[in-house]
C-alpha cells in the first residue's frame, strides 16, 4: 500500500480549491510526467474520478489522491504540502525519493 500524506494546510487548501472551482468530491492526481531541468515534473491536478491503473488514497473526508501505480515507487512516502508566503503559493513536495531536485522546486530527478 503506497503511503502519501497531506499536511492540514494542504487538505484545507484542496478543500477551498473543490468549493472554489465547484469540484466537490474530486480528488488530486499526483504523479510525475517528463520535463523540467531536472528530468520530471509533479502532477497535481483535480480530476472527477480516478483513472484505469489508479491506487485511491483517501486522505481525510472527502479528500482522496489519485497515484497511478506506475509512479508509485517514485512517490511513495511523500508529503504533501500547501505553501502560501511573499515568494510562492501552491502545494510542495516533500519525497524522500527525490535526488538532485532543481532549485525552481518545479521538477526532480529520482
Amino acid at each position: 500500500m503506497t503511503v502519501i500524506k497531506m499536511t492540514p494546510a494542504a487538505i484545507e487548501s484542496l478543500r477551498r480549491l473543490q468549493e472554489e472551482y465547484d469540484m466537490p468530491g474530486y480528488g488530486l492526481r499526483f504523479g510525475i510526467t517528463g520535463g523540467g531541468c531536472s528530468g520530471y515534473k509533479y502532477v497535481l491536478e483535480l480530476e472527477e474520478a480516478p483513472g484505469e491503473g489508479d491506487e485511491v488514497i483517501e486522505i481525510a473526508p472527502g479528500i482522496h489522491v489519485f497515484l497511478n501505480e506506475a509512479h508509485r515507487d517514485k512517490l511513495q512516502n511523500s508529503t504533501i504540502d500547501w505553501i502560501d508566503n511573499l515568494m510562492e503559493t501552491g502545494f510542495r513536495i516533500d519525497n524522500p525519493q527525490a535526488k538532485n531536485p532543481c532549485g525552481c522546486g518545479e521538477s526532480v530527478d529520482f
